[in-house]
């Protein structure tokens, strides 16, 4: 004789889910981390008093075409886990806070921002991974251009503030923990005034903070709120 279990309506809404949109928010977080960084070492090194030449830059992204394709991918996957939890993030918020904010939609538009930077950051990756030394497809100074647009482009991370400090104005709501609307306040007041300040592009460091720390605590320290996934 066997036991048969049935499930209840109610048992079935206690049970836990995986909040998927939240684990993307965390892959994001670590993508975009990671597209800085290859970015970075992808960058000529400045040395004060001598000129870069675009010879020097050209040289330079042929030696290193592993770390190029690496950043590509890093960039337009952490773009398209972003807007996943853009979705995820604006349906946890509004679900709390009602039609009558604002904080839900700002949060989602702000984190479209980002993915968009982002997206047209790793734009020109496969004319340049395809066309490097050859002055047929590219000119030299175009080579400058691009390895300026990788090393700025992505980083442009003034939507991601915007949107963590909605995510602070939703916990005020109850939409979030009060830890993870601190975070928001923290975080993305610091990145909207880098992002306003001629060093915008560093806005990038603690937007990227912001995202993992978010995230992870949404996929991992946010139980009661299950039912919103």
């Amino acid at each position: 004789m066997t036991a048969s279990v049935v499930s209840t309506p109610s048992a079935l809404a206690l049970r836990p889910r995986p909040r998927l949109w939240a684990v993307s928010g965390l892959f994001a977080a670590i993508g975009s981390i990671a597209s800085v960084f290859l970015s970075m070492s992808l960058s000529p090194e400045y040395i004060r008093g001598s000129v870069i030449t675009s010879e020097a830059i050209n040289a330079g992204l042929m030696d290193r075409r592993p770390l190029l394709i690496a950043f590509h991918v890093a960039t337009l996957a952490s773009a398209l886990l972003i807007v996943v939890f853009a979705a995820g993030l604006h349906r946890r918020l509004h679900a709390s806070t009602g039609a009558q904010s604002t904080a839900p939609l700002i949060a989602f538009a702000g984190l479209l921002l980002v993915a968009a930077a982002q997206v047209l950051g790793s734009g020109l990756d496969t004319e340049f991974l395809f066309g490097i030394d050859d002055t047929a497809i590219n000119l030299p100074g175009d080579i400058g251009m691009y390895s300026h647009w990788i090393a700025t482009i992505p980083w442009l991370w003034a939507g991601g503030g915007l949107a963590a400090l909605a995510v602070g104005v939703a916990s005020r709501a109850g939409a979030a923990p009060r830890w993870i609307g601190i975070t928001g306040f923290a975080f993305g007041g610091i990145t909207v005034l880098l992002a306003l300040s001629p060093l915008q592009y560093m806005a990038a460091v603690p937007g990227s903070l912001w995202l993992l720390v978010t995230a992870l605590g949404f996929a991992v320290g946010d139980r009661h709120a299950s039912r919103h996934r």
